[in-house]
């Protein structure tokens, strides 16, 4: 399958999934692990939350795949000024109805978004496990041209842990692609790359971004990066 059609089918399936997106992160319905898995996993959550909070003492924030804005509360506090742009016109509706602030919402393509000028910060979560391979290092070129000089790129993404995901779903690997089932039981194959943080934090090393990737224990991880050393 070509990358175009892969991301096709991505959009195609975040855009079903809008209105069920956040079980997933709330762990409820299908991902509904018990009690103990609940608390391990918000205990993660709030870990890169504080890390967040400490990095993005900046005026003004593109949020990237914004989703159903369960990030975008975050960054959208303290008076920031903040684009948030996603491909899903679905998502974008939830994300407004969520989220108070100076908030601008676009729909277009994250590969090649529809703004203009430069942020403080580039923020994107859950969204680069959803690069293909070979738009890896034209994805990390694109945000280069999005932050300032002396500005910031932080996200978070999945860990490769099999009780992320649905009771129903296959077992996760790494292949690069995973099958996913919606609530009403139509199946998509959307595009899953896991990294692990070390290996991560090299290969954007190599591409001239300083910074750092962490784990925050069994299911995520996350990074810093500084715009200034990207080439």
């Amino acid at each position: 399958m070509s990358d175009e059609e892969q991301i096709r089918q991505q959009i195609e399936y975040y855009r079903a999934r809008a209105s069920e997106y956040d079980e997933w992160f709330l762990r409820e319905g299908r991902y509904d692990r018990g009690a103990a898995h609940r608390a391990a996993w918000f205990g993660e959550v709030a870990t890169v939350e504080r890390a967040l909070g400490q990095e993005i003492q900046r005026h003004s924030v593109l949020e990237l795949a914004c989703g159903t804005g369960l990030w975008t509360r975050h960054i959208a506090a303290a008076d920031r000024r903040v684009v948030a742009l996603d491909a899903s016109p679905e998502v974008i509706a939830i994300n407004r109805s969520r989220v108070t602030g100076k908030v601008r919402y676009v729909i277009g393509d994250v590969f090649a978004p529809p703004v203009t000028g430069r942020f403080d910060m580039v923020f994107f979560a859950f969204w680069l496990s959803h690069v293909p391979e070979t738009r890896f290092d034209g994805f990390w070129q694109t945000v280069g041209r999005l932050v300032k000089p002396g500005g910031r790129v932080f996200f978070v993404d999945s860990l490769l842990e099999p009780e992320s995901t649905a009771v129903d779903h296959g077992p996760l690997n790494t292949s690069g692609v995973v099958r996913r089932k919606l609530n009403d039981g139509r199946v998509f194959d959307v595009v899953k790359v896991f990294h692990q943080p070390a290996d991560l934090e090299q290969r954007l090393r190599d591409l001239g971004w300083a910074g750092w990737v962490r784990s925050s224990g069994r299911f995520f991880l996350y990074g810093s990066l500084t715009a200034s050393a990207a080439k």
